[in-house]
């Protein structure tokens, strides 16, 4: 099929001409109920589905969806609400659904055989847990993710501030790109050899809420608070907004100092989210381009910011950027529990260790010859300190003691990026390759170049078994993938 990645060449992709409304598009559940304020209900229903992704000359792509829909619907909350949410499978396959970022209790984190039972096909499951953190999340399975999610299964989850930045419009965008046939149809290869040693599935479709979007209306002198969740089994993109200059304001749900991003590009891993404020400052009338230029060489138009003829204001408003901080316990850094984390494998991992002066080991390896074997047969390719996960269910990695700080000093001894996501907490990212971070962000996923050493800190205050892997789902299934036991009698977070 051909490339369907908005281009800078191809301004007229979709046959439409109305505006994309980046907002609109996402259906939201729930409504409050009076009687009992705090309690949020919901009910999603995983199943196969149609959705028009990509111009209407192709047709409608078979997908699975939750309520019909891609993404599906945008739960939202406010912060301290208690939230239930049935699951009904209807799926041909077992399923669960994984509140990424939000720190669940350990029973409701969605892990299949480690936290719950899966959800066979026909039958049902409730999620029960409170929204302790404001702030963007999302939702996906975490059972053959590598194709339920991208398949589209996944959801935005909005927990609202008590006392949220003034904006004069929010939007939400989920990032997701395809790997679309010739007949719009999501190519069936999941799993083969080559994204699983590699750098993922990457895909040659990108959409944004669900769609290949021309254009979005925006109005000279408008404040925006833009949303950006990445739900693509393994791009990263790496978003220029061109002169608007935008504001980050929150990484992953946690507020951050408001900052430019580095380099002038919003960055964002799989399963990362970044919410930024940004200033329409362009003339009524003319557009301006966002152009995702992270991989070098294949720079694309993503989707055209198109000015309305009559300004909403003269210039962009003076209000205060900053956030409430959330509830997270500081870690002490000078009675913490350390840990040397390496990330091995992949192609060129042999190559890679020994320019860092280690080895995969025997264990890991094998030899070059069985190395090789294994990653053709899709099993032994990524490795967490040497091992290599077969499930979900293993022995731990480490072992912490309830409350204790913990600091992990990881190693990305590869060749590619690893987005590393910890379940159940967040973590402060103290230092790259030995030198702090500005801002030492709060974060639950951390994006690590290649041969990028980072460390980061958290109090682990949330018992249970949590996993710990890369978000690029194809490195996942391949065995990037481990267990952090926070050891202490489990209670209600």
């Amino acid at each position: 099929m051909a490339m369907y990645l908005p281009t800078l060449t191809r301004r007229t992709f979709l046959t439409r001409t109305a505006a994309f409304s980046a907002g609109a598009v996402l259906p939201v559940l729930g409504l409050r109920n009076a009687q009992a304020a705090s309690i949020r209900e919901f009910r999603l229903k995983a199943s196969p589905g149609r959705t028009q992704l990509v111009p209407d000359t192709y047709g409608n792509t078979p997908v699975w969806a939750y309520n019909g829909t891609v993404p599906g619907p945008a739960i939202r909350v406010r912060q301290g609400d208690r939230i239930h949410v049935v699951i009904d499978n209807g799926l041909e396959e077992e399923t669960t659904v994984h509140w990424h970022g939000v720190r669940t209790p350990n029973a409701m984190d969605g892990v299949p055989h480690l936290t719950q039972t899966p959800i066979a096909p026909g039958e049902t499951f409730t999620y029960e847990f409170d929204a302790v953190d404001a702030g963007t999340y999302w939702y996906h399975p975490h059972l053959n993710s590598t194709v339920q999610v991208g398949r589209g299964l996944y959801g935005p989850l909005i927990i609202e501030e008590s006392e949220p930045v003034r904006v004069d419009r929010e939007l939400i965008w989920v990032l997701d790109d395809w790997r679309l046939t010739g007949d719009a149809a999501i190519s069936d290869d999941f799993g083969n050899p080559h994204d699983l040693m590699h750098n993922g599935r990457i895909g040659n479709t990108v959409t944004v809420n669900g769609r290949v979007p021309e254009s979005i209306a925006v109005r000279a002198g408008e404040r925006i608070r833009l949303r950006l969740i990445n739900a693509a089994n393994a791009r990263i993109f790496g978003l220029d907004f061109a002169n608007l200059e935008p504001v980050v304001i929150a990484l992953d749900g946690q507020p951050v100092t408001p900052h430019a991003p580095a380099n002038g590009l919003v960055t964002l891993g799989p399963a990362m989210r970044v919410d930024l404020i940004l200033d329409m400052t362009g003339r009524p009338g003319s557009r301006v381009s966002v152009v995702d230029r992270f991989y070098k060489g294949q720079e694309y138009r993503l989707v055209d910011l198109a000015y309305a003829e009559a300004a909403l204001r003269k210039a962009a408003p003076d209000w205060p950027l900053e956030l409430q901080d959330n509830p997270l316990a500081e870690p002490d850094l000078g009675d913490a529990i350390r840990h040397e984390v390496t990330f091995n494998g992949g192609m060129m991992g042999q190559m890679i260790m020994a320019e860092m002066g280690g080895s995969m080991g025997n264990e890991a390896s094998g030899g070059m010859m069985g190395n090789m074997m294994n990653m053709m047969h899709g099993r032994g390719i990524w490795f967490i300190n040497g091992k290599a996960a077969t499930g979900h269910v293993m022995d731990p990695l480490l072992t912490v003691p309830r409350d204790s700080t913990c600091v992990l000093a990881m190693t990305n001894a590869t060749a590619w990026h690893h987005p590393i996501h910890l379940h159940g907490h967040s973590f402060r990212v103290l230092s790259r390759n030995g030198l702090p971070t500005t801002h030492r962000e709060w974060q639950d996923t951390v994006l690590m170049a290649p041969r990028e050493k980072v460390e980061i800190a958290f109090v682990a205050d949330n018992p249970g078994d949590w996993m710990f892997h890369c978000h690029i789902l194809e490195h996942q299934a391949a065995g990037m993938m481990g267990v952090i036991r926070v050891s202490g009698k489990e209670e209600r977070i």
